[in-house]
């Protein structure tokens, strides 16, 4: 009777350290929910909802146009941010009467909260490097605004994919 208490624990134990490595790796290297703190990406992301983010896919493609993407603030990695890719390697972004051109084209922005209230630019985004703003363009802390105004490939985390909460508005992040 004992010994079975015995190897009872022990497997109880040996599953609690499994499922925790398991849920160490998952979120360090797959998937990690995370609270949006700030107004910068409404009305795609609002003040305090809970999304998901993909740290997996970029390992297999790299970010693309209008990816909300999770990253280290180039002027304090420290600091986590989520913003919308704008610009890559290369390209030419500008704002000028209150459009956003890249590459010479202005780019149609369904997803703004409102019409932008300055010129930009132009500025060559730098190889290996992502130009970043957010859909709250008026009150935004982004790459016009930065030092450092590009995000590395380095300081990629990952894709935000889906919000988790609140509950009424649960669904996949465009």
């Amino acid at each position: 009777m004992q010994k079975d208490i015995k190897t009872e624990i022990i497997e109880w134990v040996k599953a609690i350290v499994f499922a925790l490595i398991l849920a160490l790796i998952i979120r360090g290297f797959i998937f990690e929910p995370m609270i949006v703190p700030t107004g910068s990406m409404i009305p795609t992301i609002e003040i305090n909802d809970r999304i998901v983010v993909n740290k997996f896919i970029y390992r297999f493609q790299a970010p693309d146009y209008n990816d909300i993407v999770v990253f280290k603030f180039p002027d304090d990695p420290r600091q986590t941010f989520v913003k919308r890719l704008i610009g890559k390697g290369g390209d030419i972004i500008e704002i000028k009467e209150n459009v956003l051109y890249r590459n010479n084209e202005p780019i149609q922005e369904p997803y703004l909260k409102e019409t932008m209230h300055s010129d930009f630019g132009p500025y060559r985004v730098p190889e290996n490097h992502y130009f970043m703003m957010g859909d709250n363009r008026n009150n935004s802390r982004d790459s016009r605004f930065w030092e450092n105004k590009y995000v590395s490939q380095k300081q990629v985390v990952g894709k935000a994919t889906y919000r988790i909460w609140p509950i009424n508005r649960i669904g996949q992040l465009k």
